[in-house]
């Protein structure tokens, strides 16, 4: 049962405002059914922000790290080292977002279970996903060198962009699996709901990563090379503490046979699941490399302006991401239990709260969003060119909420066919966007594509919403 307390006058008023509203949203809805009445729950504001607010601040730290990367090799005042770190950061991104399927999967399967009522099959979802990772780690650290060479050969920037790219991603992958290990540890904590939990796994891990990006980077002078190896530690420290705490939770439960957990039909449909989520995550960095190749093509500088005004977008996308993780664990939970109600009010509480943030968000980054750039770079060329870019960044928190907030119902209810096919149209429209608006209005034209990219993918999946809730409960 969600827990229930007693509400503040905002949280009524926002009750009432999701109650009242008369939206196509709402109209795309099921009611709840007489047959799943009985193992229904109740998901309130305050069941929605018990998930949403951990997980802000435990997202926000990652960005806040980027930040930290950026601004640590910001201050040796070469363009070069900071188009390097963010083409070496891109390319590992574009890695390992693909096999984000790890955390999202993993928090579908179990809030599904958990709203179901099998811990038994809590246990199996995680260590299925932990097999996964161990293997896809190995894999990926090995291949570091053929990884850099073919992120080289795509950003196609200068030499020392490249000299200094290839350093950060060797290094880096040697993390591979213990990245992938804490996605899975972090998928089964979200999918229980424990956004507490969720948010120390995360300080402690980006905290580590942070305090040792200023020592190693900054103080020793390591540079790009320092900044790599602080992800390295962090992972390493927050994967040892994370299989504890799991471990030691699963050591006091009901032994859990082996065979549950290579049971064929689930690690088939465990495979299916990743492997859409693998096309959609692929697909969603693919776009994320090109507007960074194309950027690069401007030029050195304006690569450098476009990757520090990402951090813009990424702190926005990470503030979304916590009502996106509510949004799955309470749709996931709501599908399990077959309760058509809480999953209406999960849908409209996450997405009336993300629209909220956004517009805030996007509010403050207009105003401050100059001294955010001068904080994160010296280089006073590279300012000037961000400052003029500066509003299409601010303004993708509004534009990318409605697919954030849809990402996490999908994922919950782990409609995953549905995610991969509409974000595979939503790369065609940003592509076709690239070719059409690029060459008439330059980087203006590929800020504009983003966000043609952001709208198509909400709205795409709003749109057969409707269609997929009617299966799922009736």
């Amino acid at each position: 049962m969600v827990a229930r307390g007693p509400q503040t006058g905002a949280h009524r008023l926002a009750d009432q405002a999701a109650t009242g509203s008369n939206t196509r949203l709402e109209q795309a809805l099921p009611t709840e059914t007489h047959a799943t009445e009985a193992r229904a729950f109740v998901v309130t504001n305050r069941s929605v922000l018990a998930i949403a607010v951990p997980m802000t601040l435990a997202y926000l730290t990652t960005p806040l790290l980027g930040i930290v990367d950026t601004a640590v090799v910001g201050q040796f005042g070469d363009a070069a080292l900071l188009g390097g770190l963010a083409a070496g950061a891109l390319i590992f991104d574009v890695v390992f977002t693909t096999f984000n399927f790890l955390r999202s999967g993993t928090t579908g399967l179990v809030a599904q279970a958990f709203g179901r009522g099998d811990a038994l099959e809590e246990q199996a979802v995680f260590w299925r996903a932990v097999l996964i990772a161990v293997v896809a780690g190995v894999v990926l650290a090995a291949l570091a060198p053929l990884v850099s060479a073919a992120g080289q050969w795509f950003i196609g920037a200068e030499p020392r962009v490249s000299a200094a790219m290839d350093v950060y991603i060797r290094i880096r992958m040697l993390a591979a699996p213990f990245s992938l290990i804490n996605y899975a540890v972090l998928g089964y904590v979200l999918g229980r709901g424990e956004g507490g939990l969720g948010l120390m796994l995360q300080l402690i891990l980006n905290g580590i990563n942070i305090g040792l990006c200023f020592l190693l980077g900054l103080e020793l002078g390591w540079g790009v090379a320092g900044v790599a190896w602080a992800t390295v530690t962090g992972e390493f420290v927050a994967m040892l503490l994370g299989l504890a705490i799991v471990g030691r939770r699963f050591w006091a439960a009901p032994t859990l046979p082996r065979h549950r957990v290579l049971d064929l039909p689930a690690f088939l449909r465990m495979m299916s699941l990743n492997r859409d989520i693998m096309i959609r995550s692929f697909s969603l960095l693919a776009a994320f490399a090109l507007f960074t190749r194309q950027g690069a093509q401007f030029g050195t500088l304006t690569l450098a302006a476009n990757a520090v005004l990402m951090n813009l977008f990424l702190v926005a996308g990470y503030f979304l991401d916590g009502f996106a993780t509510a949004a799955e664990q309470l749709a996931g939970r709501a599908i399990g239990a077959r309760a058509a109600t809480a999953f209406n009010q999960a849908v409209r509480l996450t997405l009336l709260w993300g629209l909220g943030l956004a517009g805030a968000a996007t509010l403050f980054f207009l105003l401050e969003g100059t001294d955010l750039v001068a904080l994160i770079t010296t280089s006073t060329d590279v300012r000037a060119i961000a400052d003029i870019y500066l509003p299409w960044a601010a303004f993708t928190a509004l534009s990318g909420v409605l697919a954030f907030e849809m990402d996490g119902v999908f994922i919950g209810a782990t409609w995953s066919r549905d995610m991969r096919n509409m974000m595979l149209v939503s790369f065609l429209s940003f592509s076709a966007a690239l070719l059409i608006l690029v060459p008439a209005f330059g980087n203006h034209g590929l800020w504009a594509a983003l966000h043609v990219f952001l709208l198509v993918r909400g709205f795409s999946l709003l749109a057969i919403l409707r269609l997929r809730v009617r299966t799922a409960f009736n």
